[in-house]
């Protein structure tokens, strides 16, 4: 099983033996991933036909909707959340991973940035909205509701007041390193993707 590079960053930065939920984790690729690591995984998707895929590989995955159901989980159950590719598609994601800050110690969030260069200038020659590798999907189709860069995402983790333990930017080509601040000039330019790892404070 080959995970890709922001999977394969999560998987190293989780420890051995964790209790872990995956939200939104489509068919459970990292989780299964992670059973190499003796994590107890559980994984919430809002997608059955993913539910279905995931529990038929052995994984304990339930149908439901990030939006609503976290509100079930109690404090502190988990080591990690993980919100890798999916907090874009919620209705309301300030309030999502302030949950998962709530049910978890570490939040591990994936998030593809909007704000790289390949994007702008796609929507400054074409005047419409991109549809590259990174957003292969029409606009009328996509599943990604929030259009957030990776300095948005920055600013939305102090305006909920949590820290960020680690910050790492990966580019076009699937390289990746750590960057400071909210990376207006270089990460925010430059990545497709920023991968966050999050406490409370």
């Amino acid at each position: 099983m080959t995970l890709n590079t922001h999977q394969k960053i999560i998987y190293s930065l989780i420890e051995e033996g964790s209790k872990i939920i995956d939200i939104g984790c489509g068919a459970g690729k990292l989780l299964k991933a992670l059973e190499k690591k003796n994590v107890s995984g559980h994984g919430l998707e809002l997608e059955s036909e993913k539910v279905s895929a995931a529990v038929s590989n052995g994984l304990s995955v339930i149908q439901g909707d990030a939006d609503n159901d976290l509100q079930y989980y109690p404090d502190n159950g988990f080591d990690y959340a993980i919100l890798a590719l999916s907090l874009q598609s919620m209705k309301e994601p300030k309030h999502v991973l302030e949950e998962a800050l709530r049910i978890a110690k570490h939040v591990m969030v994936v998030i593809p940035n909007f704000g790289s260069i390949e994007n702008r200038l796609y929507l400054f020659a074409k005047g419409r909205m991109p549809v590259t590798s990174q957003l292969s999907y029409q606009w009328y189709e996509t599943p990604n509701i929030h259009f957030c860069t990776i300095s948005d995402f920055v600013e939305l983790t102090k305006e909920i007041g949590c820290t960020i333990e680690k910050r790492i930017a990966i580019n076009k080509s699937g390289k990746n390193k750590e960057f400071k601040g909210n990376g207006c000039l270089g990460a925010n330019l430059f990545s497709e993707h920023g991968v966050f790892e999050l406490s409370k404070n």
